[in-house]
């Protein structure tokens, strides 16, 4: 695998601008922040943060899978969030996603003022093999 080759899959959301899904550098996958788009409309789905958050997770899992990876491998998140007194529920839905046994990746939690679509929580990660 070339050091810096594109992850690309149709199974999560396309770009909604000038980037990629996720990108190799050496054995560190780089993955975009992902909000709750589904793939094949490209609309925002769920009414909340943390129902956001756990749809949002699908199209992580797409682009992991497409890198040859799992949950297990991400070992950094970045959350953000619209409003910080989400920061309970969307911590309830990230860890039914990642399980204490991989373990749990390091995290940082942002509070921003808006996110693209109108969504209420972000993530990126990075994963590594």
């Amino acid at each position: 695998m070339n050091n810096s080759q594109v992850v690309e899959t149709s199974k999560a959301p396309a770009p909604v601008g000038p980037y990629s899904q996720a990108r190799w550098c050496g054995d560190m996958l780089f993955c975009s922040g992902q909000i709750s788009l589904d793939p094949a409309s490209g609309e925002l789905r769920g009414n909340t943060a943390a129902e956001q958050a756990a749809l949002l997770f699908k199209n992580v899992d797409a682009v992991l899978e497409a890198a040859g990876l799992g949950r297990e491998h991400v070992v950094k998140v970045t959350v953000f969030l619209v409003d910080m007194d989400d920061f309970t529920s969307v911590n309830q839905a990230y860890a039914e996603y990642f399980s204490e046994d991989a373990p749990y990746p390091a995290r940082s939690c942002i509070a921003v003022s808006a996110l693209p679509k109108g969504a209420l929580v972000e993530m990126e990660m990075v994963a590594s093999r």
